[in-house]
């Protein structure tokens, strides 16, 4: 376990100042399109629709929300806030803005270069580096990692807390709900990738307003407290505080970290469900994932985070073990924090109303996690196989078992190896893609100044290698039936 903390910190520790300097200089580059496209973003989740090859932006958006939304948006945020004080919520916050510009740049790259593979559009972190930079070896890589993360190291995080949340609100063992868990999972992975698709479009959008609706009744409640908790994050994070002045430091760390685990943006994770998109233009697909980000860390992060300070259902450490605050005495940072938030407007209610979104949030994750792990052996094998695949499904629900029955500590310490691990493929290369990302926004920019509906030529711009996009243009230009609906 020692040595787990070690590699989190030699990985953690620099990628940190990483993902904040490559967000503010995307933000810059990009001309702070997190705001200026903001009505686009909307517009975009309104309008297009699917086909036998691709899924709606809406579809897209929500397989996103599936891994994106899970543990770290209630588990995640409680132990930022023990490591890291009130004032990581502020930083959370920040990187998710500057994480806005990284997702839109991950998820159009992922779109310029993404496929047709057994009649479906394939696409994510591999395809891009391989088509990008020219490397295949780096694609193996990338999609080697990505494997390992979501079938192997990530998994027991979100099945560990789905257990733990039952075990404490229902008082059923934990190797029982492991076997619930995978049961269910194996229904949906057993299925087609339209079934995947359908129970995310689903149940994301509701388990997501759910539980800002119950977050939003216990602001509500304090409303009176809640001028002074946004003090308290602020100054906390600025060392302006006489209690948490001391941990500015902690508040960044664990504040960028938190919110890297939970939206992810830069590790590239939504980089595979934006591939899957059917749209006219990549850019279009890359502000949806920005707008995305919104909503998994400004939305539903902020809601936990705020229901826990109003409430002062938490506690603050330092890292040598040394106690800031002590709210909760005994009570282990994670999802307890928000059941007790929750208790205070309706006693008993938080356990089984945190159990449950906690489940729904941490089942969609796996669901996503599995699509990932399919696109990338897809990517590893140059298509599809029914032998890897079924081998590939057995260690995700072998490893979602095993994690819901371990102890939390060890199962946070491999799934942040493992997200780390696949940052740094993800953020270093986006440094040397960035013209091709750049150069599509700008185009998008110049139509929409125009008054058109944007669509991509890839050779016109003199980006190479998308192939999809020019056999498309070839197919316009010959008026040769697709049966596929274009928006």
């Amino acid at each position: 376990m020692d040595l787990l903390v070690k590699i989190n910190e030699w990985l953690w520790n620099p990628l940190i100042v990483l993902s904040l300097g490559l967000g503010l200089f995307l933000t810059f580059r990009t001309r702070v399109l997190q705001v200026r496209r903001l009505p686009d973003m909307v517009r975009q989740l309104r309008g297009g629709g699917s086909s036998a090859e691709g899924i709606s932006s809406f579809q897209a958006l929500a397989l996103t929300l599936s891994s994106r939304i899970g543990v770290g948006n209630i588990a995640g945020v409680a132990t930022a806030i023990y490591a890291g004080g009130p004032g990581a919520l502020f930083w959370m916050a920040v990187m998710a803005f500057l994480g806005g510009a990284t997702a839109f740049v991950e998820s159009t790259l992922a779109q310029i270069y993404k496929e047709r593979v057994g009649g479906q559009f394939r696409g994510g972190i591999p395809y891009y580096l391989e088509k990008g930079l020219g490397l295949r070896w780096l694609g193996v890589v990338a999609a080697v990692t990505a494997v390992s993360l979501y079938a192997v190291l990530a998994p027991g995080i979100q099945s560990n807390n789905i257990a733990a949340s039952f075990e404490g609100a229902f008082g059923v063992p934990a190797w029982i709900t492991g076997l619930v868990v995978v049961a269910a999972l194996g229904f949906i992975v057993l299925g087609e990738r339209k079934r995947i698709v359908g129970f995310a479009d689903k149940v994301v959008p509701f388990m997501a307003v759910a539980y800002i609706v119950a977050a939003v009744v216990v602001l509500a409640v304090n409303i009176t407290e809640l001028p002074a908790a946004l003090s308290l994050v602020v100054s906390s994070a600025l060392g302006l505080d006489s209690v948490f002045g001391g941990m500015v430091g902690a508040a960044i760390a664990w504040g960028v970290r938190r919110a890297m685990f939970s939206n992810v943006a830069g590790v590239g994770e939504g980089t595979y469900g934006s591939a899957a998109a059917e749209v006219s233009h990549p850019a279009k697909q890359g502000l949806v994932q920005c707008f995305s980000i919104y909503v998994d860390t400004l939305m539903v992060c902020m809601a936990t985070g705020f229901m826990i300070i109003v409430t002062g259902s938490y506690n603050v450490a330092t890292a040598d073990g040394k106690t800031v605050v002590n709210h909760l005495d005994g009570v282990e940072a994670g999802p307890a924090y928000t059941q007790t938030a929750l208790d205070t407007v309706g006693a008993g209610v938080g356990g089984p109303v945190v159990a449950v979104a906690l489940g729904l949030f941490a089942f969609t994750t796996l669901v996503a996690f599995y699509y990932i792990c399919d696109t990338s052996l897809t990517y590893l094998l140059r298509g599809t196989n029914r032998a890897a695949s079924m081998v590939l499904k057995l260690a995700l629900l072998g490893m979602t078992f095993f994690g819901s029955v371990q102890a939390a500590d060890l199962i946070w310490a491999i799934g942040d190896v493992g997200y780390a691990s696949l940052a740094w493929v993800n953020l270093v290369c986006l440094l040397f893609l960035l013209k091709p990302a750049l150069m599509t926004l700008r185009d998008y920019d110049e139509q929409r100044r125009a008054g058109v509906d944007p669509t991509f030529d890839p050779v016109r711009l003199g980006i190479r290698h998308a192939d999809y996009w020019v056999a498309r243009q070839a197919e316009a230009a010959t008026d040769a039936p697709s049966g596929a609906r274009r928006h």
